[in-house]
C-alpha cells in the first residue's frame, strides 16, 4: 500500500460543513481602478524612499524598457530583469487598471554582436581549410599565446622560456593560484567581477591546452581561436552582406522571445529594432549637432558633455558618482570603439561611429558608419512615445553610462532656449542577480541559460516565486535557503487550492461550485466582518498597502502565506463547523492575486477562477476525448469490482448500476469544457465504489479482504494517480476527498515512496544476510573443541591437558598477563562449544 509523502498532501478531519451560497466576494472593482495617489515607487532619478507616482495622462502609462542585445542565449540574470519588469507591469495593468503602452527594443547593432557574428564566420572559414597536424598545433599555440597576452599577461612572465603546454599549469598556478583558490588578485577583500573574469579566461586557456594537446583544436579551443582569427582576418570580410550579422541577431531574438514566453512574460505592445531605425537615428544625431551639443571628429560623432552642461543641463543625473569612472565609460563605448579618436572630453560618448573594415555600415552625412549604443533607445523610445514618457526601465547595470547618456542626448534634442527638458519621469532599475558575489552576465560566462534552468532546476512559476521573494530594485543572490523558502510557499498555495476545491466538490457534488463562485458573503450594512472574513479584509488592505509601497512583493507573499495559515487552522480545527464560504472567498482572492503576479500561465484577467487554471481547459478539447481517461479508469475499476464476487447487498447493487454517462451528458449540454469537471462524474463513481469496498473489508473472508485491499490501493495509487486524481482517505467512514493534482507530481511521489521502500527492503535484506553470516561464523567457530583452539597458533610450542598454552615458540614461559586473557578465551569457547553440542550434537 502506497502512502504519499505528507509534504504534498494535508488530510483534514471534518466534523461538519456549513456552506452558504452567496454573492461573489468584494475586493476588486469590476470597473477600472485608478488609485495613483496610493502608489509610490523607487525612482532612480530621485534616490531615497519611494516617491508618489503620477502618470502624465490619468489612467494611462507610457513605458519604454531596454531590451536585450541579441548575440547570445538569455540567462537567469535576464530572467531576473524581465520577470521583475513583467510583475510590475501586470500589477499596473490588472491590479490598478492602468492602460499601459509598453515598448521594448532589441539591440541588433552593437560591438558584441559584430564581434560574435564576425568571429563565428571566420571560424567557419578556417574549419574548411586543410591543415596538417603540425600546422594545427602551431596555429593553436599562436592563438594560445595571443590570448594569454591579451587577458592573462602574468602567464608570459617568468623564466624567459616561451609559454607552452608543458609550463602552462605551473605558471597558471603560480600567477593566479590565489584567485583559483577563491581569493582576490590583490589578496584583500572579497572576490568580485574581476576575479570572475580571470577565472573565465583561465578556464578558456585550460580547455584550450587540453584541446591542443589532444589534437582537437577546433572542438575545444574556440574561445581562444575566435579573437585570434578576428585579429588576423577581420578586414577581409565583405560586410556589405549584413546577413553575417542579421542571421545571428534574428536567431537570438527568436530564442529570447521563446524564453520570455516560457517564463510567462507578457509580450511588448511595440517592439523596435535598431536596424529598422538607422535613418531616423542619423537625423536625430544631425539635430543634436545642429544645436551645438555634439561634434564630428574623424568620421564619428560625439556628444559634447561640456557644451550640454554649459547650457544649464545636468549630466549623469542617475549616477553622478560614476561620471568619471573610466572603466564604465569604456564599457559603454564598446570594445571596437577604443581606436576611434578626436574626442574633446574624456567622458564624451559616441552618437555615431565611423565603421571600420569588418563592421556593418550605413550611409550618413559623415560617411559610412553605424549608431552608437546609447542613441538607439533615445530615438526609438521617442518615436513611439514622444518627447516625454512616464517610465523607463532596465537592469541596474545600465544606469551609467547607458541610461545617463540616453537622458543627456534626449534632453539635448528636446530642450529649448536653455531650459532643461524632462524626457523620463520615473526610472526603474531592476537589481542584479548574483552568483558567488559576482553579477550573472554573458561576459563573465558565469551564467545558466533560461532554457537550461527551465529544463533542470526551475519551472516558470517557481522561478517567478523566487523573484517575488525579493524586492525588484534590490540585488538578489539565489541561495539554497531562498529556494527552500520559495518552494515551501508554492507548496503551501498548491495544497490550499487543492484542499479548498476538494471540499467544494464534496459539498456541492460537482466542480461547478469552483466555476460559479461564492454567494452569501456580503457583509451586512454597518456590521463588521468577523472571523476569517475579517482576516480576509485585513489581508486585502495589507496587500493593497504593499503594492502601493513600490510593489513590495515580498510583503505580498507573506500576507498570502499568513491568510492561508489562518484558513488551514480553521479547516483543521476539531469538532468545529467549517465556514466553507469564507474559505472559498479566501481561495478566490488568492487566485486573483497570484494571477495578477503572473504565476498562472494558463489564466487570463480578470482571474475569476479558483486555484491554478487547467491548461487543458483552454484547448477546448472535444468533451468525448477529454473525458476518455476518466471513463477508462471507471470502466476498468467497475469490471474488477464485479469480478470480486462480493456478497449481494442493496448498496453494492446500486453502486454497480451507477450511470456517470448521464451526468457527463448534462455537463456537455451546459457547455462545460474543463476536463476535470467533465471527468468528475466518473471519478465520483469510482470513488464511491472504492469507499464501499473499504467499508466492507472487516466483514469479509481473509482471502477476499486481501483482494479488496489490493484493488483499493491500486485504484488510488495507480489508476487515478496516473490521470491526476488523488483520493484523500479519511477516518470514521467518511468518503474520500477527491483532489485534482498534476499527474506528474503524484507519479513522482509514488516513485519516491517506492524508492524509499525498496531502499528499506534492501537494507533489511542486507542486515538479514549479515546476521546469517555472523551466525554461521559463530557456529563454525563453536565446532572447534576447547582444547584445540590454541593448537594451531604458531606463537605457542607447548600446551597443558586443557589445551592452554604453557610455552612460547622460543621455549619461554607464557607471561601471566597473557595467560589471563587466554583463560577467558578458553572459557568462552567451552561455553560456545557446549551450546554447539546441545544444538547440533557431537561431531
Amino acid at each position: 500500500m502506497v502512502i504519499f509523502p505528507s509534504r504534498l498532501f494535508r488530510q483534514f478531519a471534518l466534523i461538519s460543513i456549513r456552506h452558504t451560497r452567496a454573492p461573489r466576494p468584494r475586493g476588486f472593482a469590476t470597473a477600472t481602478r485608478i488609485a495613483m495617489d496610493s502608489i509610490k515607487v523607487h525612482n532612480s532619478l530621485r534616490p531615497g524612499p519611494p516617491v508618489p507616482f503620477a502618470s502624465i495622462e490619468r489612467g494611462k502609462i507610457s513605458w519604454y524598457a531596454c531590451g536585450p542585445t541579441v548575440y547570445d542565449h538569455s540567462h537567469l540574470g535576464h530572467a531576473r530583469n524581465y520577470v521583475s519588469t513583467d510583475i510590475i507591469r501586470r500589477i499596473l495593468l490588472h491590479y490598478y487598471g492602468f492602460d499601459v503602452k509598453f515598448v521594448m527594443n532589441f539591440t541588433d547593432v552593437d560591438d558584441k554582436i559584430i564581434l560574435r557574428a564576425r568571429r563565428q564566420r571566420l571560424l567557419e572559414i578556417e574549419k574548411k581549410k586543410q591543415y596538417t597536424e603540425t600546422e594545427l598545433t602551431e596555429l593553436g599555440m599562436a592563438a594560445f599565446r595571443s590570448y594569454a597576452k591579451s587577458n592573462l599577461p602574468r602567464l608570459l612572465e617568468g623564466d624567459g622560456d616561451q609559454l607552452d603546454l608543458d609550463n602552462y599549469a605551473h605558471r597558471r598556478d603560480a600567477a593566479y593560484g590565489q584567485v583559483l583558490a577563491g581569493g582576490t588578485l590583490t589578496g584583500e577583500g572579497r572576490p568580485g567581477d574581476d576575479e570572475a573574469k580571470l577565472k573565465m579566461h583561465i578556464g578558456n586557456m585550460t580547455s584550450a591546452a587540453t584541446a591542443i594537446g589532444g589534437s582537437e583544436l577546433f572542438s575545444g579551443a574556440e574561445e581562444i581561436l575566435l579573437p585570434y582569427f578576428d585579429s588576423l582576418y577581420k578586414e577581409t570580410l565583405d560586410t556589405s552582406d549584413q546577413t553575417i550579422f542579421t542571421s545571428l541577431t534574428q536567431f537570438m531574438e527568436n530564442e529570447f522571445t521563446k524564453d520570455m514566453d516560457a517564463l510567462n512574460v507578457l509580450r511588448p505592445d511595440v517592439v523596435t529594432r535598431v536596424t529598422e531605425y538607422v535613418p531616423q537615428i542619423a537625423r536625430f544625431v544631425e539635430k543634436v549637432v545642429e544645436k551645438g551639443f555634439a561634434y564630428e571628429a574623424e568620421g564619428s560623432v560625439y556628444f559634447d558633455i561640456a557644451a550640454f552642461e554649459r547650457a544649464g543641463n545636468t549630466y549623469a543625473r542617475l549616477r553622478p558618482e560614476s561620471r568619471n569612472d573610466k572603466a564604465l565609460q569604456e564599457e559603454g563605448e564598446g570594445s571596437l570603439g577604443k581606436s576611434l579618436g578626436g574626442k574633446r572630453g574624456p567622458g564624451d560618448f559616441a552618437l555615431w561611429k565611423k565603421s571600420k573594415p569588418g563592421e556593418p555600415y550605413w550611409p550618413s552625412i559623415w560617411g559610412n558608419g553605424r549608431p552608437g549604443w546609447h542613441i538607439e533607445c533615445s530615438v526609438m523610445a521617442s518615436d513611439v512615445l514622444g518627447s516625454r514618457m512616464d517610465i523607463h526601465s532596465g537592469g541596474i547595470d545600465l544606469a551609467f553610462p547607458h541610461h545617463d547618456n540616453e537622458l543627456a542626448q534626449s534632453e539635448a534634442y528636446y530642450c529649448e532656449h536653455g531650459h532643461e527638458h524632462t524626457w523620463v519621469n520615473y526610472f526603474l532599475h531592476m537589481g542584479h542577480l548574483s552568483i558567488s558575489g559576482s553579477k550573472m552576465s554573458k561576459s563573465l560566462k558565469n551564467f545558466q541559460t533560461i532554457k537550461d534552468a527551465l529544463a533542470s532546476t526551475y519551472t516558470s512559476r517557481s522561478m517567478r516565486i523566487v523573484f517575488l521573494h525579493g524586492r525588484w530594485n534590490d540585488g538578489v543572490e539565489i541561495t539554497p535557503s531562498m529556494r527552500t523558502q520559495a518552494d515551501f510557499w508554492e507548496t503551501t498555495v498548491n495544497n490550499f487550492f487543492t484542499n479548498v476545491k476538494s471540499l467544494l466538490v464534496e459539498a456541492n457534488g460537482t466542480t461547478a461550485a469552483i466555476s460559479n463562485g461564492v454567494e452569501g458573503l456580503e457583509i451586512a450594512e454597518g456590521k463588521p466582518a468577523e472571523g476569517l472574513l475579517a482576516d480576509l479584509e485585513q489581508a486585502k488592505k495589507d496587500v493593497d498597502a504593499a503594492l502601493g509601497n513600490s510593489f513590495d512583493t515580498p510583503q505580498v507573499v507573506r500576507v498570502i502565506a499568513d491568510i492561508i495559515r489562518k484558513a488551514n487552522i480553521h479547516i483543521g480545527a476539531p469538532n468545529g463547523d467549517l465556514e466553507l464560504s469564507a474559505i472559498e472567498a479566501i481561495a478566490r482572492w488568492i487566485t486573483k492575486i497570484v494571477g495578477i503576479l503572473g504565476l498562472d500561465a494558463n489564466a487570463s484577467p480578470p482571474y475569476e477562477g479558483l486555484g491554478w487554471a487547467s491548461a487543458a481547459a483552454s484547448t477546448n478539447l472535444d468533451p468525448a476525448i477529454a473525458v476518455r481517461p476518466y471513463e477508462s479508469v471507471y470502466s476498468s475499476v467497475l469490471s474488477d469490482a464485479k469480478s470480486l464476487d462480493l456478497p449481494a447487498s442493496e448498496i453494492w447493487a446500486s453502486l454497480l448500476s451507477q450511470s456517470p454517462e448521464a451526468d457527463f451528458g448534462s455537463l456537455v449540454k451546459a457547455g462545460v469544457r474543463d476536463p476535470e469537471e467533465l471527468g468528475l462524474p466518473y471519478i465520483r463513481a469510482t470513488s464511491r465504489l472504492r469507499d464501499e469496498l473499504r467499508r466492507i473489508v472487516p466483514s469479509v473472508t481473509p482471502e477476499l479482504k486481501k483482494s479488496i485491499l489490493n484493488l483499493s490501493d491500486r485504484i488510488r495509487d495507480f489508476d487515478l494517480a496516473n490521470i491526476g486524481v488523488y483520493l484523500d482517505d479519511r477516518p470514521d467512514g467518511q468518503p474520500s476527498l477527491i483532489k485534482f493534482i498534476p499527474a506528474a507530481e503524484l507519479i513522482a511521489a509514488r516513485e519516491e515512496k517506492a524508492a524509499k521502500e525498496a531502499e528499506k527492503a534492501k537494507a533489511k535484506e542486507e542486515a538479514r544476510l549479515a546476521r546469517e553470516k555472523a551466525e554461521a561464523e559463530k557456529w563454525e567457530k563453536a565446532k572447534v573443541a576447547p582444547g584445540d583452539i590454541f593448537k594451531s597458533d604458531e606463537r605457542y610450542s607447548e600446551w597443558d591437558t586443557e589445551g592452554m598454552p604453557t610455552k612460547l615458540k622460543d621455549g619461554s614461559e607464557v607471561p601471566k598477563t597473557q595467560l589471563k586473557k587466554l583463560k577467558k578465551d578458553l572459557d568462552r569457547q567451552k561455553k560456545l562449544h557446549s551450546e554447539y553440542i546441545t544444538k547440533f550434537g557431537a561431531s
